[in-house]
């Protein structure tokens, strides 16, 4: 799983790797506290900008090293606390869109989807074939980069998958290379699933002969 983690950014890295870094401003990006790479934010504002002449659609990016939440917030707190936080970023963004948050050290991400869009884009899909694995991965990226590629990998999904929907190619499409590691990650939790069942039973059997 570590290997397939390391080598899905190492691709998605590869794919930035001759862009250019002077373009670090972005109409879709609305906050990163440093964690988008600056050829990330380049690619995403590509894919931003087609995605807005040719599918009319808004993809917003707000990430964050954390929301500000107090310390051991009770649970329900800590939810109704998000709910406000987002809800004041939407008040600026021009629908139809969708929003792609993310807190790293409140490790919450969140897809927002304006109305007319919900029934084209799932945003469990989303945000666990293409965001969650790679930003939740053990391995040896850092948190960076990891934030980074998991952003760009959960945007350039969502703009694919609207395009799908109107029956568009994208220019600045990244392929779907990316829910690869979404695939592997759900056949790995499984596999620990079954496994640690075969060892119960193989434990219960054993204590009971």
């Amino acid at each position: 799983m570590k290997k397939y983690t390391f080598l899905k950014i190492g691709v998605i890295y590869s794919l930035l790797f001759f862009l250019p870094i002077n373009i670090i401003a972005s109409n879709f990006i609305l906050n990163h506290d440093g964690l988008i790479d600056p050829r990330a934010i380049s690619k995403i504002e590509e894919i931003g900008t087609e995605s807005k002449n040719k599918l009319g659609v808004n993809i917003y990016v707000y990430a964050k090293q954390s929301l500000g939440l107090v310390e051991k917030m009770p649970t329900k707190e800590k939810i109704d606390f998000i709910k406000n936080y987002e809800a004041t970023l939407l008040k600026d963004l021009i629908k139809p869109y969708v929003l792609l948050t993310m807190a790293v050290e409140d490790t919450h991400v969140n897809l927002i989807i304006s109305s007319s869009l919900k029934q084209v884009v799932d945003k469990n899909e989303i945000l666990n074939d293409y965001v969650v694995p790679l930003l939740a991965s053990k391995d040896k990226n850092s948190t960076y980069a990891k934030a980074s590629a998991s952003i760009l990998n959960g945007y350039a999904a969502i703009s694919d998958t609207i395009a799908k929907s109107k029956n568009i190619k994208l220019e600045s499409s990244i392929g779907s290379s990316g829910k690869v590691t979404g695939t592997i990650w759900r056949v790995f939790m499984y596999t620990l699933i079954v496994v640690g069942l075969l060892f119960y039973i193989y434990a219960v059997l054993k204590r009971k002969k």
